[in-house]
């Protein structure tokens, strides 16, 4: 039995996800920009499915954004942003210096084209230093990026200090919660957060969707042109896509606190068992709040490569945070911000559980970890004892 860890990555769409699927496809083909009796009926079934979408998220449904998931929500808030406020003064744009690789692309693009970015560093375990923040903000400042949750390692982000001294600085706060979402009992309303990302296929919903928050009375301009999502985002819609995000949603906000329990049950049992039976294991963000769903280890001095080649042959699909090329492993940026050394950073391994996770599950990727990673790591262990 191959055990799939990689949930962070993406989830399975469910069964009710693949019938509401293909149920709109069936049903509801026709355009919903169209004004015939078929094009009103698909538009109709989407109003229903982004209400439902809106319920999930604590929003109104006139606040999302629908469109091709969490990269193209990213680049509008920050592209929106930025342009928005240009005109007040404000052109430089704040960023964790553990966002999403994606971001971090985009700061470097943005960085070349003469927009003045700036990197708000993290603590040890990966949380948002708050004095550096406080530092960064000025009255040039359009706007904060920052992840609800962070991917690699899971941990949360002080969501309510970072709404509070953006507020005090005049600067848009802008959440990826790509990892948040159904991570967490999170609501936007009340949030005081200005924007949010969110993807559908990290919710066991369809790929090549998901939404921008935008909250009321936000001038945000487009990022592509059109009359569709009230001219903020033009093209067809994904009526399809749409139906299995707002099934997804359905899915997690039936079960939600019972989940969380549960997710971070497995998640535990995983981590004690490897911890009490492997030398040299650390956790990552260990001190920090995380998300109940993601662990983060390092396995002494090694290396991520061979760690992940040995747990899929053994079969366990777990992932790195690091991203891998020709020249071998490279340290995760993630990690090197949070204060590891450059070994350090290539060695971690997230595991990231879902709702198909059981404890079966983890009781076979227990037994397979442990027998796949103990030859690597106790000779390790026997140099550390004798040093």
């Amino acid at each position: 039995m191959t055990v799939y860890l990689d949930h962070n990555a993406t989830t399975p769409p469910l069964p009710a996800v693949l019938q509401a699927m293909a149920q709109v496809q069936a049903e509801h083909w026709a355009n919903p920009s169209s004004t015939h009796v078929p094009g009103q009926a698909a538009r109709q079934a989407m109003a229903q499915a982004r209400a439902r979408i809106a319920a999930f998220l604590g929003c109104k449904p006139a606040e999302l954004v629908l469109g091709s998931g969490a990269t193209e929500a990213n680049h509008h808030a920050v592209l929106g942003a930025l342009q928005s406020r240009a005109g007040e003064g404000r052109r430089r744009w704040l960023l964790s210096a553990v966002e999403h690789p994606g971001l971090m692309a985009l700061a470097a693009h943005l960085q070349q084209q003469g927009v003045p970015v700036t990197r708000v560093p993290v603590d040890g375990t990966g949380r948002l230093d708050l004095a550096a923040l406080r530092a960064a903000l000025g009255p040039d400042v359009a706007l904060l990026s920052l992840m609800g949750a962070n991917n690699e390692t899971g941990v949360c982000m002080p969501l309510a200090e970072a709404v509070a001294l953006c507020d005090a600085a005049g600067a848009w706060l802008h959440v990826d919660a790509t990892q948040l979402i159904g991570k967490s009992p999170f609501r936007f309303a009340g949030s005081g957060i200005d924007l949010l990302s969110a993807s559908a296929h990290k919710l066991n919903g369809p790929k090549g969707v998901g939404t921008l928050v935008v909250r009321q009375g936000l001038a945000l301009p487009a990022l592509l042109h059109g009359r569709q999502e009230r001219q903020r985002r033009g093209g067809t819609e994904n009526l399809a896509g749409i139906a299995g995000f707002a099934a997804a949603c359905d899915a997690h906000a039936a079960d939600l606190p019972h989940e969380l329990e549960r997710l971070a049950r497995l998640r535990d049992r995983l981590e004690v068992a490897l911890l009490d039976a492997l030398p040299g294991v650390h956790v990552v963000g260990r001190a920090a709040p995380r998300v109940p769903n993601t662990l983060c280890l390092r396995f002494a001095e090694l290396d991520a490569d061979p760690v992940l080649t040995r747990l899929e042959r053994a079969g366990v699909v777990a992932s790195s945070g690091a991203a891998c090329s020709a020249g071998g492993t490279q340290p995760s940026h993630v990690l090197l911000a949070m204060g590891e050394s450059p070994a350090h950073a290539r060695g971690g391994i997230r595991f990231s559980l879902g709702r198909t996770t059981t404890e079966a599950h983890i009781d076979t990727a227990i037994a397979a970890i442990v027998r796949a990673l103990a030859p690597l790591l106790e000779p390790t262990a026997s140099l550390e004892s004798a040093a």
